[in-house]
């Protein structure tokens, strides 16, 4: 499975070319999109566009991991990285 993440402090955004891809209405700042990060049209639209994927101070990567694997998504201050998901208690 794929997924995209933001590698670089700042958080996830896309540019207008990559809303254009996506076929979703530019939202004026590029940080909108709440869809899948494992959508198939993202993923297509930011391994297509490469750099101009990127929205305002973000940087964005496919990642590729085992169907299998539930994931989660963390972040620290915008930069982000996938963990597989587990059990926790407070």
């Amino acid at each position: 499975m794929k997924i995209v993440i933001n590698t670089c402090f700042g958080g996830f955004s896309l540019s207008p070319e990559a809303y254009k891809e996506l076929e979703i209405d530019w939202d004026g700042f590029g940080f909108a999109y709440r869809g899948d990060r494992d959508n198939p049209k993202l993923v297509a639209a930011v391994e297509k566009l490469g750099n101009k994927a990127n929205g305002s101070c973000a940087k964005l990567k496919v990642i590729e991991i085992p169907d299998d694997v539930k994931y989660i998504i963390e972040e620290h201050d915008g930069s982000e990285h996938i963990a597989e998901e587990y059990k926790t208690w407070g």
